[in-house]
């Protein structure tokens, strides 16, 4: 029985990242302007210098629940205006895309609060050893208020996003 489970999610995966290639989704390697994420969507879209969408992807967010990030450890995802400010071609999620939070606001509230703001926030893939997962990694918020594409995706997003880049994240 715990055969046929694994290899039903190894055939759930191969499908999945196939019919990616096979409907056309890949990335056309144009340079995104802008990065939008959509919590409560569940999606990850990427911009061009018109604000028109160049690519949509799913995403799982932070497992701590669609509210803003307010503290270090709290499992939320930010929202605000960000920027991609360096990449993690080493992370132990595949590959990463550092997010730029906190931002003056962010660290502002957490002042009052009398907290830490946290960060490491990153675009990323699915963590090393668990990419079989493919799509499958969505039926869940998972992360520590990151956000999560599968690796084929955030290979992609990689490519198209250059440092400096605007992110919003909005709920």
């Amino acid at each position: 029985m715990k055969r046929f489970l694994l290899a039903a999610i190894a055939l759930i995966a191969v499908v999945g990242i196939a019919l990616r290639f096979w409907d056309g989704h890949t990335l056309r390697q144009q340079r995104a302007s802008k990065v939008l994420v959509l919590k409560t969507e569940h999606k990850l879209l990427l911009l061009d210098d018109r604000n028109n969408v160049i690519q949509t992807y799913p995403i799982a967010i932070g497992r701590g629940g669609l509210e803003p990030k307010q503290h270090q450890g709290d499992h939320r995802t930010p929202e605000g205006l960000y920027s991609i400010d360096r990449r993690k071609p080493d992370s132990r999620f595949h590959r990463a895309l550092h997010v730029s939070y906190p931002n003056d606001a962010d660290r502002e509230r957490a002042r009052k609060l009398g907290v830490e703001p946290g960060g490491d926030i990153m675009i990323h893939g699915i963590q090393n050893g668990l990419g079989w997962l493919g799509p499958l990694h969505r039926a869940v918020d998972w992360t520590d208020g990151c956000i999560a594409v599968t690796d084929v995706e955030i290979e992609e997003i990689y490519s198209s996003v250059p440092d400096g880049t605007p992110v919003e994240i909005r709920r």
